[in-house]
């Protein structure tokens, strides 16, 4: 679900040629959910080879990723661990609400109702311990890092970004209550997204959220914001308190201050756990420090064996995505010696100082 403070946040388009260079953390999970609910045929059925199985999560990885890449992109993947208890009821609610789609598909499928099909075929997507699996298998064949939290993957995204990633790329604004100093949404669609419940599609485009100039333009500070996402409702107490949406959620944040038992008891927090417990989540969930992330060449023949000899990809169309990103590279690689020879000493210099100083800061990431 994902805390429902996006209209508070103070949001900036970036283009993705301005990430040219930059480490980005991404919700993978979040990612590959996109994939399984998008990518369909018409009446809504997902991609398959021919056995049956659902590739759809798999053409989204390898083409999203290799685009990304394309610009310069350092993508690194990170998956969830185990989910903390008190996420158990958000888990089931959404269980709840593929069920409830499943149900209105069939009554769709059994008028022939394309559009209606289409519209609750995406809501059933359900992501399996292979389907992640075999995505972790791909990016690593890619040359991508392969990150495993040890729980929620949003707050481990958000770790690396405060050990030297430049943002999370992920849609929901969980990893800035976790403490992530930029975000990214919107990184993985290709200028469009489809507009809630309808079959319409909006353009976007990336878009950047500092984390310290949307705190300072909303007057509240880090633990507040934590409040502030409880009070609307998180993945641990969903729903939040009943009546209260962003902006009165705020107007009340800002005036208790951090008298955060005051503020829950005029709000009338009536859930089973009590704030302490959920807001300790945010602040204490368990992340893996010091992580050394590498980036390796492509595997292409790895990479055709899982896309063309295990699901029928097309060879051709894999082989040209996979020359594209080598054509580039290469482009990339002639320009900036050009732009290189161009400068002065001094300025070569400065550049050297400068990514010596960044290596020196962040030694784990190459």
């Amino acid at each position: 679900m994902g805390v429902n403070i996006t209209d508070l946040l103070i949001r900036k388009e970036i283009s993705l040629d301005a990430l040219n260079g930059k480490v980005i953390a991404a919700d993978a999970h979040l990612f590959l959910y996109q994939f399984l609910t998008t990518i369909r045929q018409p009446d809504g059925t997902p991609l398959m080879d021919s056995k049956g199985n659902i590739t759809s999560h798999l053409s989204g990885i390898f083409f999203r990723s290799l685009r990304l890449m394309e610009k310069g992109i350092k993508l690194a993947y990170v998956f969830d661990g185990k989910p903390p208890a008190l996420k158990a009821e958000e888990r089931e609610r959404r269980k709840q609400l593929k069920e409830e789609a499943k149900i209105k598909y069939e009554e769709a499928a059994a008028t022939h109702d394309l559009a209606a099909m289409k519209k609750y075929a995406g809501r059933t997507a359900h992501l399996t311990k292979e389907m992640i699996e075999e995505s972790k298998r791909l990016i690593k064949a890619l040359g991508l890092p392969v990150i495993e939290a040890p729980s929620e993957g949003e707050a481990q995204a958000a770790q690396l970004v405060k050990e030297g990633a430049y943002a999370v790329a992920s849609q929901d604004a969980d990893s800035l209550l976790f403490g992530a100093p930029k975000l990214i949404r919107n990184l993985s669609i290709a200028g469009r997204k489809k507009k809630a419940s309808k079959l319409a599609f909006e353009a976007v485009e990336p878009e950047l959220i500092d984390l310290q100039e949307t705190l300072s333009a909303l007057g509240i500070s880090q633990n507040q914001m934590i409040a502030l996402g409880l009070l609307v409702g998180t993945d641990f107490n969903q729903g939040g308190v009943k009546g209260i949406g962003p902006k009165t959620a705020l107007k009340l944040v800002k005036q208790h201050g951090e008298n955060f038992d005051s503020l829950f008891a005029e709000a009338g927090w009536a859930f089973e756990h009590g704030w302490k417990e959920i807001f300790s989540l945010f602040k204490e969930m368990p992340v893996e420090k010091g992580l050394r992330l590498s980036w390796s060449q492509i595997n292409s023949e790895k990479i055709k064996e899982i896309l063309v000899a295990e699901h029928q990809f097309s060879e051709e169309r894999v082989s040209s995505a996979l020359e594209k990103l080598e054509e580039q590279k290469t482009k990339g690689a002639q320009k900036g010696l050009g732009s290189f020879e161009g400068h002065s000493d001094k300025s070569r210099a400065s550049q050297t100082s400068q990514k010596l100083r960044h290596r020196r800061r962040y030694p784990h990431l190459r």
